[in-house]
């Protein structure tokens, strides 16, 4: 029986980040961990197509049954253009190979707008929804934010149907589009490495892991510890991300500055995958607190390596929290309950005996999740 032949729509890291010299591509944490789980799928042959600005190298293969194909795209084809440029070099590329169907990765670039303009039978998976943080920025008229919100209704109601990573995200699509399942993100197979014991500490790290933003609450988070540091208890809080360049982000600074030198809080910067992992398991919680969340990709990860979570019970943080021993959730607003929490748990030695490793593993490991895209893809052929 010959592989089924899927194409998959992906923004190549390098393009994101403008670091056109790395000679392997990269993809965001979502889409790298599925295309893992589709490496261990011998019956599907699939091609990763991305377009890009500026030449990079582009491998024929990048897994046992995994082809890439990188396109370049001048700068008048993007979003200036309602990614014009982008639709018409994908189809080209797309007749080449030939697919059964058609996987866009993603509203918030091309990726949706180019699998629903495709020609093929097609699929489009949301990871940001761009129309809620466009209501959240309270994004203009012909803004980026407001455009894409735009183009991915307009890719909702053309496609066979959408992949909601949590069941926040399909209540946000479940009218603009005809067809929804209900599929969680997988997690890379990095997280599932064996998991070292986690030895007590008279200064326990808390983490909180993302882009410094407003919808992150990271300048929230960092009152909170604050108000922890001025009751006599002793805790580092780490920040794994960069800021954004905004009035936030400076704010964020200054009130960091203050808390580095209490030395209660301090951050960390971008780390690779590997350093993500080991910096988890030399922490005892994660923190993660947003107002606004498609699914929580973090927060699942850090349960992979048996991490305490206290988190904002928003978006999917609900759906990966269901049923996991130890995890606290509170309003994404509630930060006194937050406090209390954390308050409680320093207090009482950081205790944390649950092994939530086996239960991530079951829920996102990338095999599990790549087998129930290959279901929903037959599906859809059928029908």
């Amino acid at each position: 029986m010959k592989p089924l032949r899927v194409a998959i729509l992906t923004t190549d890291k390098r393009d994101h980040d403008r670091d056109y010299a790395d000679p392997q591509p990269g993809f965001g944490a979502a889409p790298a961990a599925l295309l893992q789980g589709f490496a261990m799928l011998p019956e599907v042959e699939l091609h990763v197509v991305s377009c890009v600005h500026q030449p990079v190298i582009a491998p024929e293969k990048i897994g046992p049954n995994v082809f890439y194909h990188r396109l370049v795209v001048p700068k008048l084809g993007w979003m200036r253009t309602l990614y014009t440029g982008c639709v018409r070099a994908t189809r080209r590329k797309l007749r080449e190979i030939s697919p059964a169907i058609v996987h866009g990765q993603g509203s918030e670039r091309d990726c949706a707008i180019a699998a629903v303009r495709s020609g093929f039978p097609n699929v489009v998976t949301i990871h940001g929804n761009m129309k809620a943080i466009a209501q959240i920025y309270d994004s203009g008229f012909g803004s980026f934010h407001w455009l894409a919100a735009r183009l991915e209704t307009a890719a909702l109601k053309r496609t066979g149907g959408v992949f909601c990573n949590s069941a926040y995200t399909e209540r946000l699509v479940a009218s603009r589009t005809g067809k929804t399942w209900r599929v969680p993100n997988a997690l890379r197979a990095d997280f599932f490495s064996p998991v070292p014991e986690r030895k007590p500490a008279h200064k326990p790290v808390i983490l909180n892991i993302g882009v410094i933003e407003p919808r992150k609450q990271q300048v929230e988070l960092l009152e909170v510890a604050r108000r922890l540091h001025a009751r006599g208890l002793k805790f580092e809080l780490q920040f794994i991300g960069r800021p954004v360049a905004s009035e936030y982000g400076r704010k964020f600074g200054d009130t960091l500055a203050v808390a580095e030198k209490a030395g209660y809080a301090r951050q960390i910067g971008s780390l690779t995958t590997s350093q993500v992992i080991a910096a988890m398991d030399a922490a005892h919680a994660l923190v993660h607190f947003p107002n606004e969340e498609a699914f929580g990709l973090v927060v699942a990860e850090a349960l992979a390596r048996n991490l305490k979570l206290f988190g904002a019970a928003t978006g999917g943080i609900v759906d990966i929290g269901d049923g996991v021993p130890g995890a606290e959730l509170f309003p994404a607003a509630d930060f006194m309950g937050l406090e209390s929490a954390l308050a409680d748990w320093l207090a009482r030695g950081c205790v944390s005996h649950t092994n939530t490793a086996e239960l991530m593993q079951a829920r996102y490991h990338p095999k599990i999740i790549a087998q129930r895209h290959l279901e929903i893809y037959r599906e859809v052929l059928g029908a």
